[in-house]
């Protein structure tokens, strides 16, 4: 089982509600934090990581003795990433934006091209007790975010359970994080903004066809356009998290809230066996 929690926009408690679900689990897991750019899960977490690896993303390189400039590479890439110029013998290759797929060097017809890896980040593996752990983290000016998240997730082997911290918003990145989930939760705030950006992360999750539901956190900051929300459209609301400074405080320390405070742990294993009935009610519908 894959549970993925996003929200539609950054800063409304997705690391807080993934790490403490990943910790009131009394069963083994994976947990993948694939917000890439800013990844802080193993704050909460507290892996001892065991691998640090360099990723590469594979980027062509012209081997001028078999090349006769017939432009096909330059045709082929979607990225506009390489250029054939002919009339001086010479192939360009932007290599900040090359995707890594490949075609060019698949399509070439004197094969002239191969690939080298250019570093784009760092992948981390560790484990935690009965929770292994990964995250990445791209280089700075980086833009290959998909292509990192896709390299962590390949890592994963054999894994009954898996949690995944997703990236902020509704783009690629975040669809590619919660491809495949079975359930996505989705965290939000009772605020307007938070409103619209819930509905923009539902709209995906719900085209993708996975099953989801709403963790309310701030809970009575705002007002109850969010449940209206969840009411109107059938979604269930898994918990309301309250706009509490003592939560704060753990939060801002680096100190898991259900390591502290045995109420919150016991809220968030039922979320999680709620999960598992509404999917479990969802295979016998």
């Amino acid at each position: 089982m894959k549970i993925s929690v996003a929200s539609g926009k950054g800063g409304t408690g997705k690391t807080f509600v993934s790490t403490s679900l990943a910790l009131s689990i009394n069963d083994k897991l994976t947990f993948l934090d694939l917000d890439v750019e800013e990844p802080n899960a193993h704050i909460f977490i507290k892996p001892e990581f065991e691998e640090e690896r360099d990723v590469g993303i594979p980027v062509p390189r012209v081997d001028y003795d078999k090349c006769d400039f017939c432009g096909v590479c330059q045709e082929v890439c979607a990225y506009n990433a390489i250029f054939a110029f002919p009339n001086t013998k010479k192939i360009v290759v932007f290599d900040e934006l090359c995707k890594g797929c490949g075609a060019c060097v698949v399509l070439c017809p004197q094969k002239a091209l191969y690939e080298v890896p250019r570093p784009v980040g760092k992948m981390r593996h560790g484990r935690n007790g009965r929770i292994e752990f990964f995250d990445g983290k791209l280089n700075i000016g980086e833009i290959n975010t998909t292509y990192m998240i896709t390299y962590i997730q390949k890592q994963v082997k054999n894994s009954e359970l898996i949690i995944v911290d997703s990236p902020p918003g509704t783009s690629c990145p975040m669809i590619q994080a919660v491809k495949d989930s079975d359930f996505v939760v989705l965290v939000t705030e009772p605020t307007p903004f938070g409103l619209f950006d819930l509905n923009l992360a539902y709209e995906v999750v719900k085209k993708m066809g996975i099953p989801s539901g709403i963790v309310i956190n701030r809970y009575g900051i705002g007002n109850d356009e969010v449940e209206k929300f969840a009411s109107e459209r059938g979604i269930p609301i898994l918990m309301k998290i309250p706009f509490s400074r003592e939560i704060a405080g753990y939060y801002s320390k680096g100190v898991p809230v259900v390591q502290v405070m045995e109420e919150w742990r016991v809220k968030f294993q039922k979320a999680y066996e709620t999960i598992r009935r509404i999917l479990k009610e969802g295979e016998h519908a």
